[in-house]
């Protein structure tokens, strides 16, 4: 198996709301924001290639929506989901299957597109099978107030009336090493995608840490249904990372891509940053 790094763009969120009860003076020292408060994220995707079958995770914001619903979120970079697959020498149509965490639209807006006509929308992967966990799908199509200016159901219902989403029910190998666990807390049912790869895990750790400043216990998003849930998932996550050495992958994290975990006395911490080509 191979794995490549997707980089789909940029965004900004307030600050704030990325670190939720913990002060800025204390967030703001290892991941910076602006003077409107905002701080820059990325939309970091990842590509597995196992012979002919070529799995991507996570999608990014996408280019259907408005004028008016991008300028919220600050789009900016050179990158995108189309350049970074074509600089591989892909296609949307080379890919074979599609694993969302779960479905707010920083995630999966890259999966659907505008039909040519702009009579609807269809997926943007045509061969493509998509996977999400039930309950994550459950949960987007009947949101709750909180949640629900995140799901924007034209990012998930044309790939059910499609015929190419699959929904997952638990926790199982997906894929020939790719492994998949849920995660509660953030939102319900995501997925968090663990993967054998030259003898290491590799875990794509979506927003159950969205960068490394998230690594210390209490920074959990204000973006999180339940924090209490997000902060246990944390622990019991760090537990497993650390007795078997993972490599912890951010979408999320505008500084770093990888890391691995240490423990210290103030805690887990990162121990040691990298890219994914240096594994």
């Amino acid at each position: 198996m191979e794995l490549f790094t997707i980089n789909t763009g940029n965004f900004k969120l307030d600050g704030g709301a990325m670190f939720g009860v913990v002060p800025k003076v204390l967030w703001n020292r290892v991941y910076p924001a602006d003077e409107n408060n905002y701080c820059t994220w990325t939309m970091r995707c990842l590509l597995a290639v196992d012979g002919n079958r070529k799995i991507l995770i996570d999608t990014g914001i996408g280019n259907k929506q408005d004028e008016k619903f991008f300028s919220h979120f600050h789009l900016h970079g050179e990158d995108s989901l189309s350049k970074s697959l074509h600089a591989l020498g892909l296609d949307f149509s080379d890919i074979t299957d599609v694993v969302h965490t779960h479905l707010h639209f920083d995630h999966c807006g890259g999966s659907v597109k505008r039909k040519d006509d702009r009579s609807g929308y269809e997926p943007a992967f045509p061969n493509a099978t998509y996977w999400v966990s039930r309950t994550q799908f459950e949960w987007a199509v009947n949101p709750n107030l909180r949640e629900k200016p995140s799901y924007l159901p034209e990012n998930f219902i044309p790939l059910k009336d499609n015929g190419q989403l699959r929904l997952i029910e638990k926790e199982e190998t997906l894929f020939p090493n790719f492994n998949i666990r849920i995660f509660n807390g953030h939102t319900r049912g995501q997925i968090i995608p663990h993967i054998d790869y030259n003898g290491k895990t590799v875990v794509f750790m979506g927003d159950l840490l969205p960068s490394a400043a998230h690594i210390p216990l209490p920074y959990i998003m204000a973006y999180d249904i339940d924090p209490l849930l997000t902060l246990r998932e944390k622990q019991s996550f760090f537990k497993k990372a650390l007795d078997e050495q993972y490599i912890l992958f951010f979408e999320h994290d505008y500084y770093h891509e990888c890391c691995t975990l240490k423990s210290t006395e103030k805690g887990v911490r990162a121990g040691r940053f990298f890219k994914l080509d240096e594994i």
